[in-house]
């Protein structure tokens, strides 16, 4: 395949001009001092936006066309370019589209910037903030009052006024392909007096979408629904693993720790929001009548809050679980309105998940807790896990959302 002809992707491809991705790559060590093209440090992270089985050089490419964004494109992540606003990361999006679709000398240019995926190596595309995760799917929050509360109402009194979340630990958020090292921690059996230490025995996977934050708000000014456009760049999978056994012990009364916050797993790719205009969805039914911040009938929101996102989860390459994004009662707009309704600002960089995702059949959840009704078998060392995802494009296309995996490595002394 010549340069020029890496630019010529089917039309089925996930990854295509309508997607656009943005990761964060370097070349494999070890680099001797080796520069890019453009004069950079071949070791120094560099910005990439994914086309096909490709990666664009964005920064270089940026450098080479003059463009007036290329300072922000030559940044060894991708914070600045986030806390640079909507308008211009719809510039640079257009940019991006025009040097991979223009006219016959621009693409042979742009296409000197592209690197197979398989010779990078990709890396957390941007330093996280902070992280917090909701509990927003109604089928997951109800398969799981079951399992905990069983012979009670299945959902808390609260669960359908607002959208639950606790804050999570963003240092230990962590690129696809990082290892998962077994936890560690105390658990209570039920016919243990006392508990225990050691590895946890109940390893989970949650199956998530998460948002990404690019333009901050003012300490004590709250987010409204209609403003998510303005502050969200973009989507990626994501996994919270989880530990059954030490988060059923330590849950009560002030909810997850050290269950959840040992390792949470994102995709190398970020997909801008506004790749996704044709997978807007309305959200079910609602049940109750809503507090006005969250209220999203009919004419009280711009836009529609749900996403038609289609997950499939593999555990060792067979496929067990497609939950549909579709089917969250809560949406992204109304987690961020809010998290910030009470006055609480926006960094650039924060990180917030849906919790995790299941539909209302056998085939479509998203944790093993539930597919398995908590009576396991949970993850074992050496279990591979994969998410994966795609949504409807414009004109029947698909957008793809950048897979994110994580393997189970034994625990530091068995």
């Amino acid at each position: 395949m010549t340069e020029a002809s890496a630019l010529d992707l089917p039309g089925d491809d996930l990854f295509g001009a309508d997607n656009l991705p943005y990761g964060l790559f370097t070349d494999p060590g070890p680099h001797d001092a080796r520069t890019t093209p453009d004069g950079r440090d071949a070791g120094q992270p560099r910005i990439g936006v994914r086309y096909g089985a490709y990666v664009l050089d964005a920064g270089a490419a940026a450098t080479e066309f003059g463009s007036p964004h290329a300072e922000l494109l030559r940044e060894p992540l991708l914070n600045p370019l986030l806390a640079a606003g909507r308008p211009v990361w719809q510039a640079v999006r257009a940019e991006l589209r025009e040097w991979l679709t223009g006219g016959a000398e621009r693409r042979a240019a742009t296409a000197r910037h592209l690197r197979p995926l398989a010779e990078v190596e990709l890396r957390l595309p941007f330093e996280v903030a902070d992280y917090v995760d909701f509990y927003s799917s109604e089928h997951h929050a109800a398969n799981v009052g079951r399992i905990f509360r069983p012979g009670s109402d299945p959902l808390t009194p609260n669960w359908k006024h607002l959208p639950i979340g606790y804050h999570g630990r963003a240092g230990t958020v962590v690129v696809s392909g990082t290892p998962v090292v077994r936890p560690r921690g105390q658990r209570k059996p039920p016919t243990a007096e006392a508990p225990l230490f050691g590895p946890s025995t109940r390893l989970d996977i949650e199956a998530e979408v998460a948002f990404v934050v690019g333009a901050p708000s003012r300490l004590g000014e709250p987010v409204g629904q209609d403003a998510f456009r303005d502050h969200v760049f973009g989507v990626c999978l994501l996994n919270d693993w989880s530990a059954r056994d030490l988060q059923a012990w330590e849950y009560v009364p002030l909810g997850p720790f050290l269950g959840k916050s040992f390792q949470t797993s994102v995709s190398p790719w970020i997909t801008p929001v506004d790749a996704l205009d044709a997978a807007r969805t309305r959200p079910p039914a609602r049940d109750f009548p809503l507090l006005p911040y969250l209220d999203d009938g009919d004419g009280a929101v711009a836009e529609p809050g749900g996403f038609d996102l289609r997950i499939t989860v593999t555990l060792n390459g067979r496929r067990i679980a497609e939950p549909p994004f579709s089917s969250m009662y809560w949406t992204a707009q109304q987690q961020l309105a809010h998290l910030t309704v009470n006055g609480a600002s926006l960094r650039t960089g924060d990180l917030y998940a849906s919790g995790t995702v299941s539909g209302p059949e056998p085939d479509q959840l998203g944790s093993l807790l539930e597919v398995t009704e908590g009576k396991g078998p949970f993850l074992a060392d050496g279990d591979e896990v994969t998410l994966s995802a795609w949504a409807p494009g414009p004109d029947g296309a698909r957008i793809g959302l950048g897979e994110v995996t994580g393997r189970i490595e034994p625990s530091p002394g068995g």
